[in-house]
């Protein structure tokens, strides 16, 4: 579902020229031309993710709309064809995301990755560390403004504690001087376990040291921000890091992840061994697609994929705490570190369960069978896989769908 868009101008130009750009950006977008018609669409619907207003409508010449639409719980983006020092800490004052000026089309240029920016957010889960009350309070009140899910620790230690309860926080925002723990050691310790792609990090200090900056970055922090620090710089380093992460995000999945299926490939598979303890038992089975040339030969290429994504589907539903790769083709790997008793059950459940699957293709149904083999052990990775895969021609020479693990 698209995002929806609350636009309030009063300029039908502008409105049109807004139209064509967020919409070209993949928004919904819903127009307003006053005050009026603004609180009427808000009064049916408020399931935005964010308004843009223009601060002088008709029926409001000194940003009354801002209070009307922010009343609503949707955040807003003021845009003025006058700035002035008043008008922005006024503007600011009120709570509102960002001001942009309507001097040119580098306006809206910046408009559009804001607002994507607002979409990704929600994706990201910020911990703040700060052991004073009224700031902490004040960074949950802007991160949450900025769509991001929050929580907060009191210092570095209950810091750590909920970086392990807590695995898919994408961004920390840190104080340096904290009791029990301080920010830097706490982001060197951090720092063992991820890298600056896995987790970003903003360090603060409130610290006339001037030299708190390359400390900071040395210990391992993607940027650093003075304390006292305005609204603005905050939103504009924490887009910095976070669309730094993001693409960071798009190029690891690009090389580690299979296109068609969203499995992950050999590569991932065999850089995640290194993870893998020497003296730990594991599974590995290897499947093969039966007849798979048949599937492309009848229903071409594009009903193959559409079988191919099918037993992905299975695979990530049955295997849901392993590692499932597609080696190629129609070939995939499971690897999986738990018990030996409950991942040949599981196999032999999945592979009745795609026996029984009927795949809808234009319209015509396809039904297909696979092949499984399996090694057991804490034996070298070469190993397992040569001797899961010899277990896969077994059973392809016993007649296909089966399982073989001995």
């Amino acid at each position: 579902m698209l995002s929806k868009i609350l636009v309030v101008e009063d300029s039908r130009a502008f409105r049109k020229y807004l139209n064509i750009q967020l919409s070209q950006a993949g928004f919904q977008v819903i127009f307003a031309e006053s005050i009026t018609q603004a609180r009427e669409i808000l009064s049916k619907e408020s399931d935005f993710l964010c308004s843009v207003l223009d601060y002088c409508l008709p029926d409001g010449h000194d940003g009354e709309i801002i209070e009307h639409v922010l009343s609503y719980g949707v955040q807003a983006i003021i845009l003025t064809a006058h700035f002035s020092d008043n008008i922005r800490e006024k503007v600011l004052s009120k709570g509102v995301i960002d001001y942009l000026l309507k001097d040119s089309a580098s306006s809206v240029s910046y408009l559009i990755p804001l607002l994507q920016r607002l979409q990704e957010n929600s994706r990201h889960k910020a911990l703040v560390v700060e052991d004073s009350v009224t700031v902490r309070s004040h960074l949950i009140h802007l991160l949450t403004r900025q769509n991001l899910q929050v929580i907060a620790a009191e210092n570095g230690e209950q810091a750590i504690q909920l970086l392990q309860q807590h695995p898919d926080i994408s961004l920390i925002i840190t104080d340096h001087d904290m009791p029990k723990k301080d920010g830097i050691t706490m982001i060197r310790e951090i720092r063992r376990k991820f890298d600056r792609n896995q987790l970003a990090i903003l360090g603060l200090s409130g610290s006339s040291d001037r030299s708190m900056t390359a400390r900071f970055l040395k210990a391992g922090a993607n940027d650093f921000l003075y304390k006292p620090f305005n609204q603005e710089e905050l939103y504009c380093r924490i887009h910095h890091i976070l669309n730094m992460k993001d693409t960071s995000d798009k190029l690891y999945k690009m090389a580690n992840q299979d296109a068609l299926t969203g499995l992950w490939n050999r590569r991932y598979f065999f850089s995640q061994q290194s993870n893998t303890r020497s003296d730990e038992d594991k599974s590995i089975a290897m499947l093969d697609i039966d007849f798979f040339k048949k599937v492309n030969d009848n229903y071409g290429h594009d009903g193959g994929d559409t079988v191919l994504v099918a037993i992905s589907q299975q695979l990530q539903a049955h295997f849901s705490d392993a590692i499932v790769a597609r080696f190629g083709g129609e070939e995939f790997c499971i690897q999986s570190n738990g018990d030996r008793a409950i991942f040949v059950p599981k196999l032999e459940l999945m592979r009745h369960k795609i026996e029984q699957l009927t795949m809808k293709y234009n319209d015509e149904e396809i039904k297909i069978t696979v092949s499984i083999g399996i090694s057991v052990g804490n034996k070298p990775i070469d190993e397992m896989l040569s001797e899961a895969d010899a277990h896969l021609y077994k059973a392809k020479a016993n007649g296909r769908n089966q399982v073989i693990y001995q």
